[in-house]
């Protein structure tokens, strides 16, 4: 009898941990519109989303709904019965043109070629640097605000590797706005090939076909095309994704990609966490990996020392750059529980369902059994389907907690939001297709309501 009642325990359960998600986005909209009408700085017109309310449809609609329709009808089919190599191109190409289609929603100009081009992006700076070697040796004094040779926002806020991404895009050629906005499109769709390469190198091939398609209707991809972070989560994903593989052919160059993303943001030093999850959860040579992958870190990190930049000085500095702007009037009372309401939308409703399944699955510790016995048994017996989303909750939380991440976080938040889409593993594959169609609702919903901002 408890076995035929656990089911409806189950999707009683979903149901209610919904509802805590729209009660919750129904407090940040309301108390956000509320604080705004009364004149509280939040910088952000539609609070908890750094956008403003602006309906509309675009070129890219029609697009969007016919990838939406398609993955909703077929992708759980698909990901059943699609050989592996075609499986990670079909859904590389469904995330391009998701991704794309999203952006085009709001025009070609507005919603792709011109993100990344205003005062505060980084393409901004990149005419200014004229020698990278000068760059970054004086890049940090040029952190703070109010001098005459300040950086822009994005780039003051993040060390030099996203400037010098930019700055290699220009100097082969691709400088621009539109040759920025398709690379955070075409790199930002590597998600949807990083992680469930990773699964699969960790042994979890069937979670793997299951995540699919949600790594496509990904409603974060509202933001992925065109911002920065799409690329850093590209970065990021493809770093663990190595790491998963293992031996010198995936540590070395994990270990590089993620050295490198500590470069990107300051903020990616919680993908440690994540990072060690995935080497306690590979089969064997974990400390092989873990030390091959650990050299590689560490030998980003003397390259970018050596080369003038100490990564310290930089986090240090951009923390009181942060405090300079509009971070020391937002009020960290409100966004620290608002933030987890813009993931939610950046992440799709199924996340708190979804991680909660996750959660559940972890083993009991059975009576008169050890403690790190216990341990060792849930750790091996959970798999990566609930570890990884665990770890990039405690990312978030962290994060969320620092008050260095007072609102926009549905973008910077990117590469670990992704990560908590593992935990659909969990869902009844009955349950999928109304999932995935919430997920396409969601990301329809924010980008034809809202003119959102990277």
């Amino acid at each position: 009898m408890t076995t035929m009642t656990r089911p409806g325990r189950s999707r009683r359960a979903d149901l209610i941990v919904l509802g805590a998600e729209v009660a919750l986005l129904a407090a940040a909209v309301t108390v956000g519109a509320l604080l705004n009408h009364r004149g509280v700085r939040l910088h952000a017109d539609a609070a908890p989303l750094y956008a403003s309310w602006q309906p509309h449809l675009g070129v890219g609609t029609p697009a969007a709904l016919l990838v939406a329709a398609l993955v909703v009808w077929r992708g759980v089919r698909w990901a059943t019965d699609t050989r592996w190599p075609w499986l990670l191109a079909v859904g590389y190409l469904a995330s391009v043109l998701w991704t794309l289609s999203l952006a085009l929603v709001d025009g070609w100009s507005a919603g792709l070629t011109e993100r990344l081009t205003v005062q505060a992006e980084y393409l901004h700076e990149v005419p200014r640097v004229t020698d990278v070697a000068t760059m970054l040796s004086g890049f940090a004094a040029r952190i703070l605000d109010f001098q005459p040779d300040s950086w822009s926002t994005h780039t003051a806020g993040h060390p030099p590797g996203a400037l010098l991404f930019f700055v290699g895009l220009e100097r082969i050629g691709l400088g621009g706005g539109a040759a920025a906005g398709l690379a955070c499109v075409l790199l930002g769709a590597t998600v949807s090939v990083s992680v469930p390469v990773t699964l699969r190198a960790l042994g979890a091939e069937g979670a793997a076909r299951a995540v699919w398609p949600f790594l496509i209707l990904f409603p974060g991809a509202v933001w992925v095309g065109a911002s920065a972070d799409g690329i850093f989560a590209a970065v990021v994903a493809a770093g663990l994704a190595l790491l998963a593989v293992g031996g010198r052919g995936g540590a070395v160059p994990g270990g590089l990609l993620l050295g490198l993303a500590l470069y990107l943001s300051y903020g990616f030093v919680l993908v440690g966490v994540l990072a060690v999850t995935v080497v306690l959860l590979r089969a064997r040579d974990r400390l092989g990996v873990f030390l091959l992958a650990a050299a590689a870190v560490a030998a980003v990190v003397v390259v970018f020392t050596l080369a003038g930049f100490w990564w310290l000085d930089g986090y240090q500095l951009v923390a009181r750059r942060y405090y300079q702007g509009w971070a020391a009037e937002r009020p960290f009372g409100y966004w620290v529980w608002a933030n987890l309401a813009a993931l939610l939308l950046s992440a799709g409703p199924v996340v708190g369902p979804a991680v909660r399944r996750a959660v559940a699955a972890v083993p009991i510790r059975g009576p008169g059994r050890p403690l790190a016995a216990t341990l060792r048994q849930r750790f091996a017996s959970a798999g990566p389907t609930v570890w990884l989303p665990i770890a990039a909750a405690v990312a978030v939380l962290a994060a969320d907690l620092s008050a260095l991440s007072k609102a926009e976080v549905e973008r910077i938040w990117l590469p670990f939001t992704v990560w908590l889409l593992v935990a659909t593993a969990h869902l009844p594959a009955s349950h999928r297709r109304w999932w995935l169609a919430a997920q396409a609702a969601t990301a329809l919903a924010v980008n034809h309501l809202l003119w959102t901002v990277s």
